[in-house]
This record gives structure tokens, C-alpha cells and sequence, in this order.
């Protein structure tokens, strides 16, 4: 008896559509089955047992696997379980959302990437009732366009058809993002937007806007009325007669005036009415010129561009009055008419041109006068300046022996009451002396007659001389005085460029009570910008014109011995006659900056030494020094005398020139001083006094010429001789620094002679 392969067998026995327990119950069969055969086999057979063995292991098999497959049914029912959940969840998102969007205000549809409608809310084209029903999921989005645009209630806009608009949308479909608004039945409006999401559906949302379409037009309505109203005003308002017509040649518009200049009723004119109408009236009253007829008017009106205006004078028939026609074309292919009396205009016209015809006969007759007047005024001008000139030299005679006198005084008196009273005597004195300069100056300036050598000028030395001038009198202030050294050289007139810069400093120092004082020279490309910086007390902006006049100061309180005001008009005119370019930046509180702008020269080769006159060596004094005085006042020859003694120095006296020539030759005596005054009345003037001794004097003798004379011309001659001028009035601290070079550095202390001013 062979013996069964029972696991094929029983693989063969299981149907793979066979359930979990119909599996089951086929094995528990065959397990059966096997129990019974074995049973029934002879027992000497030896294989019982062997069978019943795999009998066991099979049963063995069964169970294990009947417990996966029972796990199996078990994972298989909590998948299905869960995915029951998920739908169930799904179906309450699908109908949270759908709920969500039916209960938006605006009308809703979703378009898939597809532009298959996925789904759309009741409002969506609920304006569209007839449409409504096609509107259901799956619809494309070219159907909904053909569907919509179908319907009765859809208005289209004006001159678009039906395809139009469905091509219209189509494209705009085609974008990202995009807005219109919708006219539909009965006067409403719908805004339609269009939005592409992330994964290419299109929202689309339908909001109505009726109400803010009528609202916006009442509104405009409104703002047209209230627009219309002022323009009627505004062309009541104007004294020209206007009307306005639109592109069709229609009144809109007109004024009373308008009426009246056309002698029409006011019913007459109507809104609406052509323009032939009112160009027939134009025609009739008016005569219009031969080379510009009305038939030129109409044609202009009647152009379709009109690129310019139109314009026109005429008379009105048998009246007499003229009349101006101007016509303008406004954007919208009207235009606006003005009509303007003009008969005034011409009258008055009329009357100018009859003026002019004797104007030039009332202007040569005017230009006569004035000639006469301006010859008047020179000579006028000539006179003062030679009075002024005059009467200063009159005037420096006295007040330079007064000066001399008062020195002399100083000198005799020890008590320190009397003398601090003849100190301020002499600074009152030589305040006189500063106006009267600063007169003759600005007379000068102002006439035209000062005489300039322009010539190169290096500012190093210029700026040692006048550190060398004011730095006392900075220091008795406790200012600090800054001149920062320059090797620049600049084209000018060396007096009154020295002149400008003493009043500029002397300026400084008098409106500023601490700090310093600069005095710099800045290159430019072709000039030198010379500054004088203070820290005073500054100028505000509306006094910086008004300090350049003359007797205008800023500090009212001050006295007349600290300045008349004089300086900085000296200095602006000097400026301008040299074509030097004045400056001032000022604050209040923030100091000065006065700048002068001079043309400067490349010439390298000019030597600085050229700016220092040569003086004598000083030498060693054994005799008594002698001073020669060539004076024809008395008063200041006494003056000068008593002084000059009084520090030691023996005097010889003459009253003119020819006397004092004769006096040295006769008596062979070599004055180490010549002090000799310039207008010594009849004879030899001073030049010519010191021309004729200078053979008969030492080369150390130091000839000073004595004059309130301060012609530039004076001074370039006695330049040109050597000879040191001495503006009178005379102090006697300018005539120590004019005699030191013949008494010596060492022997002035022991003269007693004090050179400070």
C-alpha cells in the first residue's frame, strides 16, 4: 500500500478563494480522515505510527496557521474600520466646507487645474437665474462661458458681442489675478475676480456692487452739478462775454456778458443750440476785416484739428466800438469763444502813440537838463574835493602842534592825575586825527582821483609790518594776533591794499574783547583769498550791508574815540576801485570773517626784499643828534621844538626851504633828522626842500616830510627819494618810530622817548 504525500495533497485540497473558516473546516476533515486510515492499517506494518506523527505535525501546522490567518482578519477589519473613519471624516470636511461656502456673501466657484468645475455656492451667478441649473460639478470652463453668456440677463458691453465676451474671458483667464465688472439686467453690477491657486485651480468669487455703482454715480452727479454751477459762476464772474461748445458744435455754456455784447435775449441762447446760430449773429452785427472774414471763423470752427487758435478784431456795424474775437479748442474736440470790447484798449493806444510822437523832444529837452545838472554836480564834486583837501591841510596844522604840544606835556608833568588827563587828551586828539584821515581818504575814493600803481606784491613782509603795527595794541586787550606766514605774491595797489588790511584788523580788535585774530592768505586757482578772522562779537545778516556805510557803527555806545564808522566804507571802496572782490560771513556770537580776493602772480623771481625800503645801519652815537625843522607855522614848529629837546635832541629851525639850504651851507652843520613840512607857502615845496639838501647831508640823516596832503601821487615821488612822509597831525609816538633809526635801538631808553601809541 503506498503511502499518501498528505502536505501536497492537502495544498491541492485548499481553494485560495476559500474563507478563513471554510479553510478550517477542510483541515479538521482531513485531520479526521488521517486519524482513521491510520487506525485501520495492520499493526505490523511499522508505518502507523510514522502517519500518526505527521498526523500531529500537520495539526500542528494547521493551528499556526489558522492563527495568522486569524491575525489577518483581525489587521484586515481595524483597516477597514479606520477607513470608514476616513471617509466618514471626509464626507464631514466635504459638508463642512460646502456649508462654509454657501454661507459667503459673494458667489463661489472652484475650477480644477482641469477648468473642470469642482463646485460653486447658490449665490454663484445667482444673478443668472436661467443658468443655474447647468452649473453643476464636472462643467468645463469654456461650457460655463458659452452657458453664461447665453443667458438673457447678461448685459454685454457697448459694441462687444457675445463671441467678443466669451474671448474677452477667456484671455483674462489666461492670468494669475485679474478684476472686471459685469453689467447685468435691470440696472445691476457684479465685480468678478479670478485668482490661480498653488496647484492650478482658479477660484472665482462674484461680489455685487449695485448700490456702490449708484452710490459713485449720484455722487458724480453731484460733483458734475456743483462743477457745472462753478463754472456758470466763474463765467459770469469774468468781464468778457464767453460760451463753450462741445465736439458736435453745441452750447454748452455762456455768461450774461456774452448776451449783452451780442444784443440778444438771454432766451435767445439755449443749451444744445448750433453754433450757425450764433455765428449768423456774429456775421450781422459785426464787420469783420477783409484778410480775415467771418468764412474764416467757421472754417476754423468746423476743422476737425485745429492746431492753433483763432483770433480776430472787428467793429460793430454803425456802433463805433471794437471788439476781439479769440477762439481755443479744449481736449474733448470743442472749443471756448471769447468776446472782449476793446474800444477803451484802443483809445488808449491811440493816446500813447500821440504822446510818443513828442516823447523825443520831452526826452532830448530832459537829457539837456541833466547834462546841465551832472556838469554842475562835477563841478560841485571838484570843489568839495578841493576844499575838503583845503581845509584838512588847515585843519592837521594845529592839530598836530596840539598833538606836539600835549607830548611834550606828557613828558614835564609827574603828577599821575594831570597826566592821565593829558593822555586822554591826546587819544581824543588823535581821534581827530583818524577822522580827518578817513575823510580825506573816502573824499578821495569818492571823486575818482586816487592815483594807483598796480604792481607785485608779496604779502610775507606786508603781513611782518603789520603784525609789527597792531600786535601792542592786541596785546593791551589780551587778544591773541595770528598772521599765518605766506610766500604768495599778489598784483595790486601796495597803499591801499596795506590801507584795506589796517582797517580790517584794526576792525577786528576794536569789536572783540577775547580770543584771537587770524590773518591768512588762501591759494585759489588764480588769486589769493586774504582773510581776517575774529571771534568778536559777530554781525547778523541785515547789518552786513549797513556797517560798509559811512558813520554807521554797530555798537551805538561807543565813543568816538574807538571809531566813526569810517573804516570798512574805506575799505569797500578802496575794493571796488581795485577790483578786489569783498566778502563777510558773520553770526551774532560766532565772530567774523572778512575776506578780500587779489589776482595773484607766478612770477617766482620777485624778490621779498623788493617790499622793504632800504634803511640805514644803526651806529653808535657819541655826539648830541640835531634835528633840522623846516616849518612856516609857528606853532607847530614850537611845538616840534620842545618836544625834540625835551628827548635830548638839539634844534635848528627854518621857515623855508631856501633858508634851510642856505643855513646848512653856511654854517656846514649835518642834521641827523630833517624834519621838513611840504607846503612851505611861497617858494620850494618840502621834495624840493629835501632834494636840495640831500648833498649837503649825511647818508644816515632821516628826512621825514611833514603834510596832511595824502595824494597817492605824493607818496610814490617821496618813495622814490627816500624820503618818510609823516601825515600830519603828527603824535608823538609816530614822529619816536620816524627818528629811531638816527638815535639808535640802545639809546632810546635812555631818551625817554616812548613810540607807543
Amino acid at each position: 500500500m503506498t503511502e499518501p504525500r498528505l502536505p501536497a495533497d492537502i495544498d491541492r485540497m485548499m481553494s485560495p478563494g476559500d474563507d478563513l473558516e471554510r479553510r478550517h473546516e477542510k483541515l479538521v476533515r482531513i485531520t479526521q480522515s488521517l486519524i482513521r486510515h491510520v487506525e485501520n492499517l495492520p499493526d505490523d506494518n511499522g508505518v502507523g505510527y510514522a502517519q500518526f506523527q505527521r498526523a500531529a505535525v500537520l495539526e500542528d501546522e494547521v493551528r499556526a496557521r489558522t492563527r495568522e490567518l486569524e491575525h489577518a482578519l483581525d489587521l484586515l477589519n481595524a483597516s477597514n474600520a479606520r477607513l470608514a473613519d476616513a471617509w466618514r471624516d471626509k464626507d464631514i470636511a466635504r459638508q463642512n466646507m460646502a456649508n462654509a461656502i454657501e454661507a459667503v456673501q459673494e458667489g463661489f466657484a472652484l475650477f480644477d487645474a482641469s477648468d473642470v468645475l469642482i463646485m460653486c455656492n447658490s449665490r454663484f451667478n445667482a444673478l443668472l437665474p436661467d443658468i443655474v441649473d447647468g452649473l453643476k460639478p464636472g462643467l468645463p470652463f469654456d461650457d460655463y462661458l458659452r452657458l453664461a453668456a447665453r443667458s438673457r440677463h447678461l448685459v454685454m458691453p457697448e459694441g462687444m458681442s457675445r463671441d467678443d465676451w466669451i474671448a474677452m474671458r477667456r484671455q483674462r483667464h489666461s492670468e494669475r489675478h485679474f478684476m472686471l465688472t459685469q453689467q447685468m439686467a435691470e440696472g445691476r453690477w457684479v465685480q468678478v475676480s479670478e485668482q490661480r491657486t498653488a496647484d492650478g485651480s482658479t477660484a472665482i468669487i462674484q461680489t455685487e456692487v449695485t448700490q456702490l455703482i449708484r452710490s459713485e454715480r449720484e455722487e458724480r452727479g453731484r460733483m458734475l452739478d456743483d462743477q457745472a454751477r462753478i463754472l456758470q459762476a466763474t463765467l459770469d464772474h469774468v468781464p468778457l462775454g464767453v460760451c463753450i461748445f462741445d465736439g458736435r458744435l453745441r452750447l454748452l455754456g455762456w455768461n450774461a456778458n456774452l448776451a449783452e455784447m451780442l444784443a440778444l435775449p438771454r432766451a435767445r441762447l439755449r443749451t444744445g443750440s448750433h453754433f450757425d446760430e450764433m455765428w449768423q449773429q456774429l456775421r450781422t452785427q459785426f464787420a469783420f476785416p477783409p484778410h480775415r472774414g467771418a468764412n474764416m471763423l467757421a472754417d476754423w470752427v468746423r476743422s476737425v484739428r485745429r492746431k492753433t487758435s483763432f483770433q480776430v478784431e472787428l467793429r460793430r456795424e454803425g456802433g463805433g466800438r471794437s471788439f476781439a474775437i479769440f477762439a481755443q479748442e479744449i481736449p474733448d474736440g470743442g472749443f471756448v469763444m471769447s468776446i472782449d470790447d476793446i474800444t477803451d484798449h484802443r483809445e488808449a493806444m491811440q493816446q500813447i502813440r500821440r504822446a510818443n510822437e513828442t516823447l523825443e523832444a520831452r526826452v532830448t529837452e530832459r537829457t539837456l537838463e541833466l547834462e546841465d545838472a551832472l556838469a554842475r554836480a562835477e563841478r560841485a564834486n571838484a570843489s568839495r574835493v578841493r576844499f575838503v583837501a583845503a581845509v584838512g591841510h588847515d585843519l592837521m596844522q594845529p592839530l598836530s602842534a596840539a598833538t606836539l604840544y600835549v607830548g611834550s606835556l606828557i613828558e614835564d608833568i609827574d603828577d599821575p592825575r594831570h597826566r592821565a588827563r593829558l593822555e586822554k587828551t591826546q587819544r581824543s586828539l588823535d581821534s581827530v586825527s583818524a577822522l580827518l584821515e578817513a575823510l580825506l581818504d573816502i573824499s578821495r575814493l569818492e571823486a575818482g582821483q586816487a592815483a594807483l600803481t598796480i604792481e607785485p606784491i608779496s604779502l610775507g613782509p606786508l603781513f611782518d609790518q603789520l603784525r609789527e603795527d597792531f600786535t601792542p595794541l592786541a596785546e593791551q586787550k589780551g587778544l591773541q594776533l595770528v598772521f599765518r606766514p605766506t610766500r604768495a605774491t599778489v598784483v595790486s595797489d601796495r597803499i591801499y591794499l596795506r590801507r584795506i588790511l589796517q582797517n580790517l584788523i584794526s576792525n577786528a580788535i576794536r569789536y572783540s574783547d577775547t580770543g584771537r585774530i587770524l590773518i591768512a592768505a588762501r591759494d585759489r586757482h588764480h588769486s589769493q583769498l586774504i582773510q581776517v578772522r575774529d571771534s568778536g562779537r559777530g554781525i547778523a545778516d541785515e547789518d552786513q550791508q549797513v556797517i560798509f556805510n559811512e558813520f554807521k557803527r554797530l555798537d551805538a555806545k561807543a565813543s568816538a574815540a574807538e571809531g566813526l564808522g569810517l573804516g570798512l566804507a574805506i575799505v569797500d571802496r578802496a575794493a571796488a576801485l581795485l577790483g578786489h572782490r569783498l566778502d563777510l560771513r558773520s553770526a551774532p556770537g560766532r565772530g567774523s570773517t572778512f575776506s578780500v580776493e587779489v589776482a595773484s602772480t607766478r612770477q617766482g623771481d620777485l624778490r621779498a626784499a623788493a617790499d622793504h625800503p632800504a634803511q640805514p645801519p644803526a651806529q653808535d652815537r657819541v655826539a648830541d643828534l640835531t634835528a633840522l625843522i623846516v616849518e612856516n607855522d609857528a606853532e607847530m614848529t614850537l611845538a616840534l621844538s620842545q618836544l625834540l629837546e625835551q628827548w635830548g635832541i638839539d634844534v635848528l629851525d627854518v621857515s623855508s626851504g631856501e633858508d634851510a639850504i642856505a643855513l646848512i651851507e653856511e654854517t656846514g652843520v649835518e642834521p641827523d633828522i630833517c624834519l621838513v613840512d611840504y607846503q612851505l607857502g611861497s617858494g620850494m615845496n618840502g621834495i624840493a626842500c629835501l632834494t636840495g639838501l640831500a648833498g649837503l647831508l649825511p647818508a644816515t640823516s632821516v628826512k621825514c616830510l611833514m603834510t596832511a596832503n595824502r595824494s597817492d601821487a605824493l607818496q610814490q615821488e617821496a618813495a622814490s627819494r627816500s624820503i618818510e612822509i609823516l601825515h600830519k597831525p603828527i603824535s608823538p609816538a609816530t614822529l619816536a618810530r620816524a627818528i629811531i633809526p638816527a638815535i639808535g635801538n640802545d639809546r632810546q631808553a635812555s631818551l625817554s622817548i616812548d613810540i607807543a601809541d
